[in-house]
């Protein structure tokens, strides 16, 4: 299945419409005219952009518990849980879509914790910071409690 340049050709000026054909080829069974390549890459792309999703989502929930918990500004407190709530229902909305992401979720949690504490000491250096992340991986408990009532 090689490809014809008119499909190369189709992906390259008008994405959209090399989509529609790609999806009508594939509904119609017509396999050996498929633009592979680009199908290929598409679709690795599209678990590439879940991961990539997940881990920003998550840096921005560990920073904006950080704060909630840590940072002594009841002035900013409303505006951190409600990031921390946005953050935690697409999440979970990513989660319920794609399991599999919770095991990713482990093995970026680490280096999402460093970034988001990083992040939280140069913004607010006087703040008293845990270095050991206080927050559970555990994505049930992590999407739903509130750190900061404890």
């Amino acid at each position: 299945m090689t490809q014809t340049p008119v499909q190369s050709q189709l992906y390259e000026r008008d994405f959209g419409l090399w989509v529609a054909d790609t999806v009508a080829k594939l509904k119609a069974g017509e396999f050996d005219r498929l633009d592979m390549e680009n199908l290929i890459e598409e679709i690795e792309a599209l678990g590439k952009r879940d991961r990539r999703e997940l881990q920003s989502r998550l840096r921005v929930l560990l920073s904006h518990l950080l704060k909630r918990c840590y940072v002594s500004s009841s002035s900013d407190f409303r505006g951190w849980e409600i990031t921390v709530r946005e953050q935690r229902s697409e999440l979970h909305i990513l989660l319920e879509q794609s399991p599999s992401l919770k095991q990713y979720l482990l093995e970026v949690f680490d280096s999402s914790w460093q970034y988001a504490l990083s992040e939280v000491r140069e913004d607010y250096p006087s703040a008293e910071l845990p270095d050991i992340c206080p927050f559970p991986r555990d994505a049930g408990a992590l999407l739903s409690q509130r750190f900061w009532e404890e």
